[in-house]
């Protein structure tokens, strides 16, 4: 079975505001050029989740890692 990580999972690990990092993905979503692989994995109407170690899990982590600073 594959791992998958989930936004509360990512945001209990972080420490950070799970409504901010819904907020951060959606901009990061929107800007398909900058993060290709996270656009291709997000899915209207499903919970934010991603299979451990893919590219759209690290664009993932890239872009929320911009609130804890």
């Amino acid at each position: 079975m594959t791992d998958i990580i989930t936004l509360k999972a990512l945001c209990e690990e972080l420490k950070i505001d799970p409504r901010e990092a819904r907020e951060k993905l959606r901009a990061a979503v929107g800007d398909a050029k900058a993060h290709p692989e996270l656009a291709k994995a997000r899915k209207p109407r499903t919970p934010w989740q991603w299979l451990k170690g893919s590219q759209a899990e690290k664009e993932a982590r890239q872009s929320l890692n911009f609130i804890r600073k």
